[in-house]
């Protein structure tokens, strides 16, 4: 069967072919409603599809973006896609989007594939392992976005959560509610300087409220590994947290098995305060206190951004900032000493 042409629709349409260009490209302000309804009802009866991709070597636009995120599954990363989609849906453009599952190899070969595409820009959810060949994609004019995270402070155009600011409530959070010994769980964090923002909001509190800074109370996780010390160590230790701050969801959902597992109660026994948002936590026997970010606005902002380099390749770099917020529940309470110590004065709990 012999591919259907734009030519082909013009025909039909009694229209010129620039004018099926036009409408191909949402430019109905070029035509009339008549003209815009000729040439939909001719694209529809020949079955046209237009190559989109043909179509950007004339217009030096595909309409199309690359969105390349370290896994599709993940909570923040689905709502930021759906912010990056629902922008292009109304900008007329298309997103591609390509998943490495944290591989830095994988993340490589989705950036060759999408400039091969020839895609008008990148949103990416970097490893930080590519930095350089980011670099190389940007010089020869393909305008990237990073969302997430910042790596090592090269990264010219982002849109990622304010760490810094969030970690410094939430730890201020705690340190209200009577907690001083907070248990600071993490990836490590020395090479990444998002990592790095929390960690620096974390001890910023300690210092507002003249808390001695404790070694022992930063903790490490790892994808691979899990905890380097169990839950249940750090709990007998000298320095036995009353309360657990967590960086990651995956840190948070690890730590709450691990204190299932061994019959500590949430908050009874430790509070918990965990950054991003737990899926369906409303269900849980003890909601989860969370750092809520707003992925779906991190990624609108995104797009937002990218089009405008699409648009403008000469624009200033920027970095765009997104507030987050505490969300209170019911797994952070006053240390129990200092529950204890109300209830002997006479004052009832709350």
């Amino acid at each position: 069967m012999q591919k259907v042409k734009l030519a082909d629709v013009a025909r039909l349409a009694k229209v010129s072919n620039s004018t099926v260009s036009q409408y191909i490209n949402g430019r109905f302000d070029y035509m009339s409603k008549e003209t815009e309804l000729r040439v939909r009802a001719a694209i529809k009866e020949l079955n046209y599809t237009p190559n989109r991709f043909a179509q950007g070597l004339k217009t030096t636009k595909t309409k199309t973006i690359g969105v390349i995120v370290r896994d599709i599954t993940g909570f923040d990363t689905s709502r930021t896609i759906r912010g990056v989609d629902d922008f292009c849906k109304k900008a007329n453009y298309n997103a591609l989007i390509y998943n490495t599952d944290f591989d830095p190899e994988v993340e490589a070969k989705s950036l060759e594939a999408l400039f091969q595409l020839q895609v008008d820009g990148i949103i990416i959810a970097s490893s930080g392992k590519n930095n350089g060949l980011i670099e190389e994609y940007i010089h020869k004019g393909l305008p990237i976005v990073h969302v997430q995270l910042e790596h090592d402070g090269s990264e010219k155009n982002l849109v990622l959560s304010d760490y810094r600011k969030a970690a410094f409530d939430a730890t201020d959070y705690l340190i209200k509610l009577g907690h001083e010994r907070i248990c600071f769980v993490t990836q490590e964090f020395q090479n990444v300087k998002s990592r790095n923002e929390r960690y620096l909001g974390y001890t910023d509190a300690l210092k507002k409220h003249g808390i001695q800074f404790n070694e022992e109370l930063v903790q490490y996780w790892q994808r691979e590994t899990g905890f380097e010390n169990s839950p249940k160590a750090i709990l007998q230790s000298d320095a036995a947290p009353t309360a657990f701050f967590t960086q990651h969801l995956a840190i948070t959902t690890e730590l709450l098995a691990h204190l299932n597992q061994e019959g500590v109660s949430v908050p009874d026994d430790v509070s918990l305060l965990g950054f991003d948002d737990i899926p369906m936590t409303e269900f849980f026997k003890v909601p989860v206190t969370v750092v809520k970010q707003e992925p779906y606005i991190i990624g609108k902002e995104a797009a937002q951004l990218l089009l405008d380099l699409i648009d403008d390749k000469d624009r200033h770099s920027q970095k765009i900032m997104i507030s987050c917020s505490v969300t209170q529940r019911d797994s952070c309470a006053s240390p129990k000493n200092k529950r204890l110590a109300i209830n002997a004065s006479g004052i009832s709990e709350a």
